[in-house]
């Protein structure tokens, strides 16, 4: 049987009070639709329909995805309803995996443990849990043969039904032919006024189809998102595993509940990672990586032996073996850095390659530049790369020295083994084993009175 996968993401939100789809707030970073939606491609369906609603337009915008059936449901009357409006585009002969937008941290593991169950069109399956407190939830009601017989929500449920502590995610699977022969004979006569995807599971015991029940390892899987409170909680929950996988791959956090990682982290072994550091995007350490307090790092690489001071930026950024960075450094997208290189404080680097052994190490912005090998920039040496309309590249060759105060007004080039005195505007190349001076002739006024 093919796979066609529907994810449910409708609903406003209400307790998010918010002006936002609920599925768009975001969790590591990421909506909680588009965690859904990357579970659900690991599965390879052959379709995936997302039913939305409110925002809808807002959520076409941030979830770019390709090849997404987007199915609207202009009014939202239940999961039953939901379901309905994404009919036509099932094939007959697949089996309908239904998802919610709002639980999203169920693992394709489970998912397919749940759709093994599921192998021909007499049979459905239900994502179940057993929880100490299934308040909130609908529950599984069972025969005195542990048969399925129907799925009872918390509002509807007998004093006695109330008691059973395994309930219904929602997360189901049925053969698509099944599902279209059953919607149509969903009724909205219960204490919500809506249609329940959960009643077809008494029409379904009812018709002698089997149905079948499957648990996740966690019972944050099936956790859904209703308030900002709920987020937030879960994001300390999330982010406190993302930490304890690395932390079993080797890596050393010195507080686990002060650390973001919102994308994917690739660490070696003995890495070290101070608080308040923000991963973000695709982010790569190599071994002995050292990461001090309150840094942001975002879609770069960061080599073996390299140390990241406090208070750093690294956003696109490659940054080879043993270097060093800040503290107080931003590295902006097309830096490069070149084994044993050092950018120190409140140096900026923009769209620059530093060569290998080469220094930046105070209060300096290097912008559109290539520089060589064991390159010294003093402090306050800026690239004058931008003139108002065009962008220029300033090139440093081998073991220049740059003297302190100093601006390069590209398109420059400072060849090998030059020097440029402190203090220079340079306009002109520099050539090679030659000293650059350009300054303003100084004049001493005798006996200036202060204003």
């Amino acid at each position: 049987m093919n796979l066609d996968i529907v994810v449910l993401a409708a609903g406003k939100g209400t307790r998010m009070r918010s002006g936002q789809p609920k599925v768009l707030h975001k969790l590591a970073g990421k909506p909680l639709l588009q965690h859904v939606l990357d579970s659900a491609q690991k599965l390879s369906p052959d379709s995936v329909s997302v039913v939305y609603g409110f925002g809808g337009d807002q959520v076409k915008e941030q979830i770019t995805q390709p090849d997404i059936l987007w199915v609207e449901q202009r009014e939202q009357n239940g999961t039953g309803h939901a379901v309905a409006q994404a009919l036509p585009g099932l094939a007959n002969d697949s089996k309908v995996l239904v998802l919610y937008g709002d639980v999203p941290l169920t693992l394709s593991e489970t998912l397919t443990g749940l759709l093994e169950k599921v192998q021909s069109e007499n049979s459905i399956a239900v994502l179940t849990c057993t929880l100490d407190n299934p308040d909130g939830y609908g529950r599984m009601v069972r025969n005195p043969d542990g048969n399925v017989v129907g799925i009872v929500e918390q509002k509807d449920a007998s004093t006695e039904q109330l008691l059973i502590s395994e309930i219904n995610t929602g997360i189901m699977v049925i053969p698509a032919v099944l599902l279209k022969k059953w919607i149509p004979e969903l009724s909205n006569e219960n204490a919500q006024g809506e249609y329940y995807l959960t009643d077809i599971i008494q029409l379904a015991a009812q018709q002698g189809i089997s149905i079948s029940t499957h648990q996740p390892k966690s019972e944050l899987e099936i956790e859904g998102i209703n308030s900002r409170t709920q987020l937030a909680r879960m994001e300390r929950i999330y982010q406190q595993s993302l930490c304890d996988k690395h932390m079993d791959q080797g890596v050393t956090f010195l507080d686990p509940s002060r650390v973001d990682i919102r994308g994917t982290l690739t660490t070696g072994i003995d890495v070290t990672i101070d608080i308040n550091v923000v991963f973000e995007g695709n982010v790569e350490l190599g071994s002995n990586v050292q990461i001090a307090p309150n840094c942001i790092i975002k879609d770069a690489f960061i080599g073996d032996n390299t140390q990241i001071h406090a208070n750093s930026v690294i956003d696109q950024a490659t940054v080879t073996e043993n270097c060093s960075i800040g503290p107080f450094a931003r590295l902006r997208p097309g830096a490069e850095l070149a084994d044993g290189a050092w950018v120190g404080n409140f140096v900026e680097i923009k769209k620059s390659k530093i060569g290998e052994g080469s220094k930046v190490n105070h209060l300096s912005y290097i912008g559109d530049a290539t520089l060589g090998e064991r390159v010294n920039i003093g402090a306050g040496t800026i690239t004058c790369n931008y003139d108002g309309t065009n962008k220029f590249e300033t090139i440093m060759k081998n073991d220049v020295f740059i003297g302190s105060n100093s601006s390069l007004v590209a398109p420059v080039t400072i060849s090998d083994n030059a020097t440029v005195a402190a203090g220079s505007t340079i306009t002109k190349n520099v050539p090679k084993d030659a000293l650059g001076i350009a300054r303003g002739k100084q004049r001493n006024v005798e006996n200036w009175k202060k204003r």
